[in-house]
Formats: structure tokens, C-alpha cells, sequence
């Protein structure tokens, strides 16, 4: 084996153990809020894929560096099973937002999800930077909870959004919500003073994983009746070129973090590279 191949498989070998350490936090995670995560819906391939996912996203870090990106996107992997398959009425999602956005500001969780969300909310809080970028934090949660409640209201109602509202409805995908939390509670100095300009960048990744993702889900996402832009009478064509625009806008805004944060500009174009990667999509 060449120098090169070698230190190209001991990265990737480290990375893997990175994920692999993930995995078991989040396995110990998921005991502790007991009834929120089912067996039947997450299984060890959604653990592995998560911890895959983060760890080649920021492949530098530790396992307790990202325990809080890990367990807010188990968090909201939690909630978006809430609102899509658990609750059949718009006063059920809409007590699920009034739940959520009061313990996020402190009040006291009366269940598993929000018991959750108070036990992230206090991990972030040992974060300096918190105190700051709470309203943020909360603004962000807020945007993901209102996309989430918009889409449960286009599937029960059966309306068919527009490509670009569908879009516009990005924040439902919770991936800018993740992304924050993970700055606040690990981001270099110049990253935790410009979280805004850093969450503008987040929210145009998320709109292409928004699309990436439903093309990857497209057969579960048919099969269990959820929203899909492949549903909406888009057609995969114009999915397609959506997607590669997204991409090049999205290189374009990342690439000045770069010269700031090379970090988090990494983090954001990993992460889009991994998801693609991971799920068969080029291009």
C-alpha cells in the first residue's frame, strides 16, 4: 500500500471509530427517554447513518465534541416522527410547538421529547456563547417547528406547493436547527461571533439536503403517505436542476467562511458531500 492509501484508509478508519463511539452515546441516548424511540422506527441503520454522517462531517472532532450535534439531530429525528406519524390533528402538532418553544424558555418538560430538549438546552447553556445567541437558538427552533406544522397542514389538506414554496419550507428538514446548536456549543471565536451570518449559509445547504433528501426517501416517503417534492408534481428533471444550483450557490457563500472559519466552511461542504455520497445521488 502507497504513503497516500495509507494515510487516506487511516483517516477513513478514524473517522469510523469517531462514529462508531457516536453511535453508542446515542444508543445510551435513546434509553434514557424512554417510549420515544421505538425500536420499530429506529433501528441500528438509522443510529449508524446518523454517527456516519456527523463524524465525516467534522472528522477533527471528538465524540463528546459532538455529542450535541448528534443528539439534536436524534432530537429531531424524534420530533419530525411526532408530527408526521403520531399526531392526526392540527391542535395535537400545534401543542407540540407550545411545548417545545416554553421549555426553550426554561420551563419545565412535562415529557420524553421536551425532557429531551431541556437536557440539550442545559448542554448548550454550559456554552459562554449561549447566553448571546439563545434568541437565535430559540428563533431557529421556532422556524423549524412552523415548517414541520406547514407541512403535517399540506399532507392532511393534500395541497400541492409550488417548487419554490416547497423550498421556502426548508427549515422543516431541521438541519440549520442542528447545525446552530453545534456551533454555539463547539465553533472557533470568529464562527461563535457571526452565528447569524453562519446560520444564512446553514439555511441554504439545508434547501438542497431538503431535496437530496426526498429524492432518497422517495419509495418510503410513497409508501408511508409522507410529503415528498417528487409527489408534488415536480418532476425529477427539475428537482434535478434545482438541486445543481443549490449546490453552486451554496459553494459561493461557503467559500468566503472559508478564508474566516475553514472549519465550519468544511463542516457545510462535507456535509453536503457525505449526504450525496451516502445516499447514491452525483452530480
Amino acid at each position: 500500500m502507497h504513503g497516500d492509501e495509507l494515510d487516506e484508509a487511516f483517516e477513513l478508519g478514524t473517522t469510523c471509530a469517531l462514529a462508531a463511539e457516536c453511535r453508542r452515546d446515542l444508543r445510551h441516548c435513546a434509553q434514557m427517554y424512554g417510549g420515544l424511540f421505538p425500536q420499530a422506527a429506529f433501528t441500528a441503520d438509522t443510529y449508524t447513518a446518523l454517527t456516519l454522517g456527523t463524524a465525516f462531517s467534522a472528522p477533527w472532532a471528538t465524540a463528546p465534541r459532538l455529542k450535541v450535534l448528534n443528539r439534536c439531530a436524534l432530537w429531531v429525528l424524534a420530533l419530525d416522527r411526532l408530527v408526521d406519524h403520531t399526531a392526526t390533528t392540527r391542535e395535537q402538532v400545534d401543542r407540540l410547538t407550545r411545548e417545545c418553544l416554553s421549555v426553550a424558555d426554561g420551563a419545565v418538560p412535562r415529557a420524553a421529547l421536551t425532557r429531551f430538549l431541556a437536557d440539550l438546552r442545559d448542554e448548550l447553556a454550559m456554552a459562554e456563547e449561549f447566553e448571546n445567541a439563545r434568541w437565535l437558538w430559540r428563533d431557529q427552533l421556532a422556524r423549524m417547528l412552523d415548517g414541520m406544522t406547514r407541512a403535517w397542514v399540506w399532507r392532511d389538506t393534500r395541497e400541492a406547493p409550488t417548487l419554490a414554496r416547497y423550498l421556502d419550507n426548508a427549515d422543516s428538514r431541521g438541519s440549520s436547527f442542528v447545525d446552530l446548536s453545534h456551533w454555539i456549543y463547539t465553533a472557533d471565536d470568529w464562527a461563535r461571533a457571526h452565528l447569524e451570518e453562519l446560520r444564512a449559509v446553514s439555511r441554504h445547504v439545508q434547501r438542497y439536503l431538503h431535496l437530496l433528501g426526498d429524492v432518497a426517501s422517495y419509495r418510503k416517503d410513497v409508501s408511508w403517505g409522507d410529503l415528498n417534492v417528487l409527489t408534488l408534481g415536480v418532476s425529477r428533471a427539475e428537482v434535478a436542476g434545482a438541486m445543481d444550483e443549490l449546490a453552486r450557490e451554496a459553494a459561493h457563500l461557503i467559500e468566503p467562511v472559508c478564508q474566516k472559519s475553514p472549519r465550519a466552511a468544511a463542516y457545510l461542504r462535507r456535509q453536503m458531500g457525505f449526504h450525496a455520497g451516502f445516499n447514491g445521488i452525483s452530480g
